[in-house]
């Protein structure tokens, strides 16, 4: 799916502050090769819950919950982004650095699917981190946005090792 359908359903569910991050993420996420697909799954099938993906392998999961057209109370007003589940040895490995790290750190998706993974980022064991999703950002910020690009070129590797 192109990547102009996505900016599309951002532009027409997000404002302000929240537009402006999500739309440079996406456009950072096009750069890199990124694949999005909209999700036609039951229980997404009527939100802007987007797969993203690098070489068909899943990268993260962007849901685009604005003011409208679509609107989900289970979700925080803005944009979400949740990584694949990033348990690997490149994560475990990777040589990030400190202050990288104390942000990633606070959006390790700890505790919220019902059960979990210990799993080992950047030399730090967590659990019960979400079978799914690794690391949830909720309306990131600037800085939020700086560390989530970096995640994202971890992940890249991690994949093009995998090939």
């Amino acid at each position: 799916m192109s990547p102009q359908r996505i900016r599309s359903h951002i532009n027409n569910s997000l404002t302000g502050e929240a537009a402006k991050n999500a739309l440079d993420f996406v456009a950072y996420l096009e750069g890199q090769g990124m694949q999005f697909e909209l999700s036609t799954t039951d229980y997404w099938r009527d939100k802007q819950y987007w797969y993203v993906k690098y070489h068909n392998e899943f990268v993260g999961f962007m849901l685009l919950n604005g003011y409208k057209p679509v609107k989900d109370e289970t979700e925080p007003e803005g944009w979400v982004f949740w990584s694949n589940n990033y348990n690997t040895s490149t994560f475990s490995d990777f040589p990030l650095n400190e202050n990288l790290k104390e942000v990633a750190y606070k959006h390790v998706d700890i505790g919220t699917c019902g059960g979990g993974l210990t799993v080992n980022l950047f030399g730090q064991v967590f659990t019960p981190v979400c079978n799914g999703t690794t690391f949830r950002f909720d309306n990131p910020n600037s800085e939020e946005i700086v560390v989530l690009k970096k995640l994202i070129d971890i992940r890249k590797l991690d994949i093009s090792r995998a090939h």
